[in-house]
């Protein structure tokens, strides 16, 4: 299943490689993800942050907060570049609860005590979970099963899988069991970069323009017992991503015309 995609996709990254990441060097090409993608992650769930506010925020930290934004918000982005930055320091740690907790630990440590108080960062919930329309199971039995979870993610990046798939797949299971009082969102989708990244492959970014697309995916885990639509989700947005990096970067190329 997904061979022709997954093809479609290797395809698409060698070049993408070649034409876009090896010339900007590692470290360039990171900082720029991690803004794009901090944006957005937190875009989807209704921080109003723009690209450009990531970057002023990213560049001058908490001694720039930029114009129409609460305070809130630009601590809630400030820990996302923390617990990015962990995740991309850890990439030889093992895919494990440690892990896990360490990440959602840092993405809510300076604001879970504002929207659930008493709550820990970090720790799993003690309550059954809600968001939105959607009602989540008995919290002690969906907690109970991370450890299978992370345990089973672990051996499918070792056999080989490709990333790609695995990072969609735990995603969805992850996002099922919902196990944290906040951020289950934000977690789950850094986690899922940790996969990507620690197997060489570019970040995988979910524009808040696609996050209807994004939420269908997921709930169809519920509705249809199949976490096929989420990759192919995933699959599409990959490779929507450094096709439309590579026309903006062959634009750019072009001669201008001077009068």
């Amino acid at each position: 299943m997904f061979e022709k995609e997954i093809e479609e996709y290797e395809s698409i990254r060698r070049e993408y490689q070649q034409k876009v990441a090896d010339r900007m060097g590692r470290e360039q090409w990171l900082e720029y993800g991690e803004i794009l993608f901090s944006a957005h992650s937190c875009a989807i769930e209704g921080n109003t942050f723009t690209v450009d506010d990531t970057r002023m925020l990213r560049e001058k930290g908490m001694a720039m907060v930029p114009v129409g934004h609460s305070l809130l918000e630009c601590v809630e982005m400030a820990d996302h570049f923390r617990a990015f930055d962990y995740m991309v320091g850890h990439l030889d740690s093992p895919f494990d609860e440690a892990l896990l907790k360490a990440v959602n630990r840092l993405v809510t440590e300076h604001t879970l005590s504002y929207r659930v108080p008493g709550a820990v960062a970090g720790e799993y919930t003690t309550e059954d979970m809600v968001v939105g329309d959607t009602l989540f199971g008995d919290h002690k039995t969906l907690v109970a099963r991370v450890p299978s979870l992370m345990e089973s993610t672990q051996r499918a990046i070792d056999s080989g899988q490709h990333p790609l798939v695995v990072a969609a797949r735990w995603h969805g299971y992850y996002e099922y069991l919902h196990p944290f009082r906040d951020c289950n969102g934000r977690t789950g989708r850094l986690l899922s970069n940790f996969i990507l990244l620690r197997a060489g492959h570019p970040l995988l970014i979910i524009r808040r323009e696609a996050r209807a697309a994004y939420i269908t995916a997921l709930k169809q885990i519920r509705t249809e017992g199949t976490d096929e639509h989420l990759v192919a989700f995933f699959l599409k947005t990959a490779v929507q991503r450094m096709e439309s990096e590579m026309a903006q970067k062959q634009k750019s190329a072009l001669p201008m015309v001077f009068f």
